[in-house]
């Protein structure tokens, strides 16, 4: 990017021109929605221009077949959707949070340049760092790090240019090194049991909670004084119930383009479910979940609607009751899984999910008027086969139903 005018689409040019003289080679964008934005929610005249160069560029590469284009991007909503189609960016690969395997081979890299101590097991660790991404497993070797040069701080002459080759070759990272950014909050203790009943307890023995009825908590507010622990205090639960930890700052939904705020929302909510099981975490939520009608100066509402959005988002388990009711004299499959459509009507009121129910019966009427037009087409009786009396087949309303009333 440049101030300049006409520089950066210069600049993206001749990038495009080096990797055409050195096939094969791939060009590489990174925070690609930093230049490629959305041009319908952009004011910036460089960033339209960038982008209209960016697509005759990408379009002018089908005789380039040794040139690959690759994007990343954390928020792929907000990129120009004319990059998005398929003679472009043809495929998207969504990367998501490492696995057990996928940390121990971070860590591996993260340590590679590292002095270990024999005692210490990468596998374990891997095991103990359920939800971390691949920056936080580099925090915690650099911490670790840190920590085992704190403890030689007063054998080291810090006037001296050299290290003693003794001192150096008893530096090591030990697996108490390592479980520096493990920590846990011991002075919240009773707290954390507390959390353990509510998030720990329904991922790890969800059948006693089947057994008496019960359903887990759908949410727990934390609030208190700042710097008390909060957001370290989630990060700890996270990791002993070996979930998913995403940590959210209500300011960072709030745009100023209309619908966006609520698509941020919706985003976040699908990445959790892609991670489940998950904690989602949203600090400062007093910034996002205002009491409806108390924001001043909030054109269009754009506060109300952002939390309507979480309230249908973090309803979604009691979407299937809302089926249920709306079905109730209705008749139906019993191999109909009402919780399978309930999880796909994110964002989705109560009057949406009436529709959707309305327009199934709908449709199984339909199919049901078709096949009597049929019958008579072909000349049956469906009372009488063989001479015998047959009962009359009861329409009822299939799990197809409900798909085609949600396309």
């Amino acid at each position: 990017m440049s101030k300049m005018d006409g520089e950066s689409e210069s600049n993206l040019r001749k990038a495009f021109e080096e990797a055409e003289k050195n096939t094969p080679s791939i060009i590489f964008i990174d925070e690609i929605d930093s230049i490629a934005p959305n041009r319908e929610k952009t004011h910036g005249e460089v960033e339209r221009r960038i982008v209209s160069q960016l697509l005759m560029l990408m379009d002018g590469m089908k005789a380039r077949m040794h040139v690959i284009v690759m994007g990343a991007t954390n928020r792929p909503n907000s990129i120009e959707p004319a990059l998005r189609c398929f003679v472009r960016f043809d495929r998207e690969i969504d990367i998501g949070v490492p696995d057990e395997v996928g940390r121990l081979e971070v860590l591996r890299i993260h340590t590679k340049n590292m002095k270990l101590d024999k005692d210490v097991n990468l596998e374990v660790v891997a095991k103990d760092t359920h939800g971390y991404v691949g920056a936080d497993l580099a925090v915690l070797c650099t911490e670790a790090a840190l920590e085992c040069i704190r403890e030689k701080m007063d054998m080291i002459d810090l006037e001296d240019d050299t290290i003693d080759g003794e001192i150096l070759n008893s530096m090591a990272v030990t697996n108490d090194h390592l479980k520096t950014g493990l920590v846990g909050t011991n002075p919240l203790d009773s707290i954390k049991r507390e959390l353990q009943e509510t998030v720990q307890y329904p991922v790890e023995h969800p059948e006693k909670f089947k057994k008496f009825g019960m359903s887990p908590s759908k949410g727990v507010p934390f609030y208190g004084p700042p710097v008390c622990g909060k957001t370290l205090l989630a990060k700890v639960i996270a990791n002993e119930c070996q979930t998913n930890f995403i940590s959210i700052k209500g300011p960072e939904l709030l745009t100023m383009w209309f619908g966006e705020s609520e698509a941020n929302v919706c985003e976040i909510f699908d990445k959790a479910r892609q991670s489940a099981p998950c904690v989602l975490f949203f600090d400062e939520f007093d910034s996002i979940a205002t009491q409806r009608g108390d924001r001043v100066g909030d054109a269009g509402g754009a506060a109300d609607r952002v939390l309507n959005q979480l309230i249908c988002e973090l309803g979604t388990p009691g979407k299937k009751k809302i089926f249920k009711a709306c079905l109730g004299k209705s008749p139906m499959v019993k191999d109909v899984d009402l919780g399978a459509f309930a999880r796909f009507t994110a964002g989705f009121s109560g009057a949406d999910i009436m529709e959707i129910c309305q327009r199934a019966c709908k449709y199984a009427i339909r199919e049901d008027i078709e096949k009597d037009m049929e019958r008579q087409r072909m000349g049956k009786d469906t009372m009488e086969v063989d001479g015998g009396q047959e009962e009359e087949e009861v329409a009822e309303v299939k799990a197809p139903h409900f798909e085609q009333s949600m396309k």
